[in-house]
């Protein structure tokens, strides 16, 4: 039998110091760790030869608090195995000095994520952690567990090809808006989710964390980047207009708008709406576009023509506020084959976790959309030689999907996005300055996306 108390919590510390740098999910990248502290070490289960442990560490960055803080939370669940395998060598910990035993992510084992389905089935608290189902909700134990797709800012496992199981990997305080919303759209009826099934959440040290999320896989669904991605493909192939061609995606983008449009309303049903002063959004859109031009100097030149449009959207005077997905595109909707299906309501992770759950206007989430459509029109041009009639042809797809995505969506709300022109604008902007800092940070050859669209919505003074 595998014993994981072999492993020394002060060695397993020093590993995970070199490893947890190297993972998709971990957010802090560019900056250095200065301190990795493991501050809880749960022993979850074993069997077959296989011991499991969840950890929760805390991880000090030498960054400044603007750039996610000092400290960071993680919670990263380990395997132990006294013999590895092939399959688990890329995720194994830096442990040297270990001849019996090898220490690898506990998400790539299926024996492992079979366990959690099974803790969380028999609704199990283990330590300090706590495996909840959704009242009324019953969670079948003995399903087999694989690990879904690529790493990313979390990770997805599939158990029995009947439930989705996500766990964050950085762990923050409170109420998760991901399970919150989720909830409260089961108690609507909401069609445009996948319905929550159970939760996974920690107390440890008296304070509340939600770890992970179970809800319905939908088996046989495409994501909407994809779908709309093949779309672009087949235009940019030949020579028809995009009505023209057989993948056309306006249909497609039509009923997402519709289907964004009634999660709006079963959430402003739900958790209610109230008014605030669009100049209090907007302001906060002017300071971070400033602030970004420090980091994107290309950006300096939009400045005056970005303090006009959010002029403009603060005499809109008040606006309507409610919760909303708050990090809306094409990779956080699936396509099934009778409806659109809004996933990942968990804000956009850099932000604090009171940020991502305080109200905003819907239009956030529209121009999360429009901004997609625009990155799915161009992004194949990356690296290219394209005209500018080819990429005026890409925009064309972009604009004919706006128009679409806003059609659906005034079809179910009554009120069309556009209709508030200069306040949709003014978040559009926020968007592709957002995009600016990141592709300037991450992928400088993807920068020309997000500035082709900042000369449209604040044109710079030269013109």
């Amino acid at each position: 039998m595998t014993d994981s108390t072999l492993v020394n919590t002060v060695d397993l510390a020093a590993a995970l110091h070199a490893w947890v740098p190297q993972q998709r999910w971990f957010a802090a990248k560019g900056s250095r760790l200065v301190s990795l502290d493991v501050v809880d070490r749960v022993p979850v289960g074993s069997r077959h030869g296989v011991a499991a442990e969840h950890l929760l560490v805390d991880i000090g960055l030498d960054a400044p608090p603007s750039d996610g803080g000092r400290v960071q939370r993680y919670q990263i669940p380990l395997g132990f195995r006294e013999n590895g395998s092939d399959d688990l060598a890329a995720w194994q910990l830096p442990l040297p000095n270990l001849d019996s035993m090898v220490v690898y992510d506990g998400l790539r084992d299926p024996v492992i994520i079979a366990l959690y389905g099974d803790l969380l089935a028999a609704q199990e608290s283990v330590g300090s952690l706590s495996f909840l189902n959704v009242h009324g909700t019953s969670i079948d134990s003995g399903m087999a567990g694989r690990v879904l797709g690529a790493e990313q800012s979390n990770t997805s496992v599939i158990l029995g090809d009947v439930l989705l199981l996500k766990l964050f990997r950085q762990v923050s305080a409170g109420i998760n808006p991901d399970i919150e919303l989720h909830k409260a759209l089961a108690e609507t009826g909401c069609s445009n989710v996948a319905p929550l099934r159970g939760w996974i959440e920690t107390t440890f040290g008296g304070e509340l964390s939600m770890l992970g999320m179970a809800q319905d896989f939908v088996v046989d669904s495409a994501e909407g980047w994809t779908t709309a991605l093949a779309s672009v493909r087949d235009l940019l192939a030949g020579d028809l207009a995009a009505e023209d061609v057989d993948s056309d995606f306006a249909s497609e983008a039509f009923e997402l708008g519709v289907a964004v449009a009634h999660v709006h309303a079963d959430l402003a049903e739900k958790l209610g709406t109230s008014k605030r002063q669009a100049t209090s959004s907007v302001d906060e859109i002017l300071g971070r576009v400033e602030e970004a031009a420090s980091i994107v100097p290309e950006l300096a030149a939009h400045l005056p023509a970005a303090r006009e449009l959010i002029a403009r959207a603060e005499a809109t005077g008040t606006t309507t506020v409610q919760r909303i997905h708050g990090d809306l595109h094409l990779g956080q909707v699936l396509r099934t084959s009778s409806t659109w299906l809004l996933i990942d309501f968990e804000g956009e992770p850099a932000k604090p976790m009171e940020e991502r759950r305080r109200p905003d206007s819907p239009l956030r989430d529209v121009a999360g959309m429009l901004r997609s459509f625009d990155y799915a029109a161009h992004h194949l041009l990356l690296g290219t030689d394209s005209s500018e009639a080819t990429y005026e042809r890409a925009s064309n797809w972009a604009q004919r999907n706006t128009t679409a995505f806003c059609d659906g969506y005034a079809s179910v709300s009554g009120a069309d996005p556009r209709a508030e022109a200069a306040l949709l604008g003014a978040y559009e902007l926020d968007k592709a300055v957002y995009e600016a800092v990141y592709e300037a940070r991450n992928r400088p050859t993807w920068l020309d996306i997000p500035m082709r669209a900042i000369r449209r919505l604040a044109p710079a003074i030269d013109g």
